[in-house]
């Protein structure tokens, strides 16, 4: 499988697209750890359908004008992360979901700790709303870009500005 990316700036930083012919395969942060994804693109294009129709609708996510994202998806990993994954899609705009909920929702209530793992290996940030999963006790917790743009990110989504509480 071949892969192509495009960086862009953001709000929350520099984020790094990574395409295929099949959809969007990752998102991925300016700091991001190596071993978190593992989709390795080595050629640049500013051209590929999928990355340019991911950079508009995520800079019209950050200016308030996008709720719901329609891009072509291509999510690599094991059965259970892309269960954990898949479900993360249907949280919606603006509200919070707790990993036991997510464990809970794929049929797994006891997997709770297996869901913030696989949570937190989620290629798609963003788009696949990890950020929208937070501590039972209604805390931010872990976020590979980091628990300021979590709060960024869900400060766009809600009326009250979260960004200043990171």
């Amino acid at each position: 499988m071949t892969y192509v990316f495009k960086t862009m700036q953001s709000p929350v930083g520099e984020l790094k697209l990574i395409a295929s012919d099949n959809g969007l395969a990752a998102i991925l942060w300016e700091n991001d750890d190596p071993k978190r994804v593992r989709v390795q693109a080595t050629e640049a294009s500013h051209h590929h359908p999928v990355l340019r129709e991911t950079e508009k609708q995520l800079n019209e996510y950050f200016a308030g004008n996008r709720q719901k994202f329609s891009l072509p998806l291509d999510f690599h990993g094991t059965e259970f992360q892309k269960n954990v994954w898949k479900a993360l899609l249907t949280i919606p705009f603006g509200e919070t979901r707790s990993y036991a909920d997510i464990a809970k929702q794929i049929g797994r209530p006891k997997a709770v700790r297996a869901v913030g793992a696989a949570n937190g290996k989620n290629p798609i940030s963003i788009v696949a709303p990890c950020h929208r999963v937070i501590g039972s006790n209604g805390k931010l917790t872990g976020f590979a870009g980091g628990l300021a743009a979590k709060a960024c990110l869900l400060g766009i989504e809600s009326p009250q500005d979260l960004r200043k509480s990171a």
